[in-house]
């Protein structure tokens, strides 16, 4: 069955109110947060193939996102990226959906509106974005996060956890179409964004993977919070750490960087005190913001 640009596995399964659980890669995947966070829910609560693109080379440039040759069985196959639905029914409800979009070269609004053809299908309650972005923040400390629950209710605080929405203007992705739809639809939103050390650029950063994971068990009752990778995590940050002993230049800078970060948490749980304007930052660290702004906003 198609629904616009996907093919749907059948015979159709029935959802029950579905929350929807999506990540854009590759903006906002860095670390593969959102890619690793979504396969970690879809394995515990059992998740089954639902689709895919009919016809990936309508929306993606291969020579940008490049299939992968493997031997199966002394046989060469060919992988080809492509965006993929997955679900996974529980007993008591709700559903969920589980969308592994990649950000399209081409056809983008044919693209978009596909997507949201796929909501409206299986009529989705709540719609939950996920990912990561680089930031100027310390490995030595809780990794931040950003995010909005509009009217969806919190189970629990979750340290480091800052609650608001965007105010950026500027150049952004072809895929804030599909959040602009699921607006119009009423659909409950859910976003949360973790803030990754921008030195570290690890492929798969699991302490990032983590703090996703406890954000979304503040939400959900059924995901657990050991469901998160978080003694991978944390040897990989030991590990840093200790390469970081023999860099005295990147030493100094994540010193700096944690004397900043501090100031600013001072500052928010003392507000108009003006902490984070006590902090005097060395020329190398400003010229590091200036730089790492400068490809944030490249990147958007």
């Amino acid at each position: 069955m198609r629904i616009g640009a996907f093919e749907i596995n059948e015979p159709l399964p029935e959802l029950r109110d579905p929350h929807a659980f999506a990540m854009i890669r590759p903006w906002v995947d860095v670390g593969s947060v959102g890619t690793l966070t979504l396969n970690r829910l879809e394995r515990f609560l059992s998740s089954k193939d639902l689709g895919k693109l009919a016809r990936p080379g309508n929306y993606f440039d291969f020579t940008r996102y490049r299939p992968n040759i493997r031997l199966v069985q002394g046989e060469r196959q060919v992988t080809v990226p492509n965006s993929h639905l997955r679900y996974a029914k529980t007993e008591d409800g709700p559903d969920y959906l589980f969308l592994h979009m990649m950000e399209p070269h081409a056809s983008s609004e044919d693209y978009t509106d596909s997507i949201l053809e796929v909501v409206k299908f299986f009529g989705v309650k709540r719609y939950c974005r996920v990912g990561a972005m680089y930031d100027a923040v310390p490995h030595t400390r809780p990794l931040l996060v950003t995010g909005s629950l509009g009217n969806v209710p919190q189970l629990r605080d979750v340290p480091n956890l800052k609650l608001r929405s965007s105010n950026y203007q500027g150049p952004t992705t072809i895929m804030n179409l599909v959040s602009e739809g699921i607006d119009r639809m009423a659909i409950e939103t859910i976003n949360f964004m973790v803030h990754l050390p921008q030195y570290l650029q690890l492929e798969e950063d699991y302490t990032g993977t983590s703090r996703m994971i406890e954000c979304l068990s503040s939400v959900y009752p059924d995901i657990p919070t050991d469901l998160a990778p978080t003694r991978r995590g944390q040897r990989q940050y030991r590990e840093l750490s200790s390469a970081v002993e023999r860099n005295s230049e990147l030493k100094s800078l994540i010193q700096q960087m944690e004397a900043y970060y501090d100031a600013q948490q001072d500052a928010e749980d003392s507000p108009g005190e003006g902490a984070a304007s006590e902090v005097n930052l060395s020329p190398e660290i400003e010229r590091f913001l200036s730089e790492l702004g400068q490809q944030m906003d490249n990147e958007e």
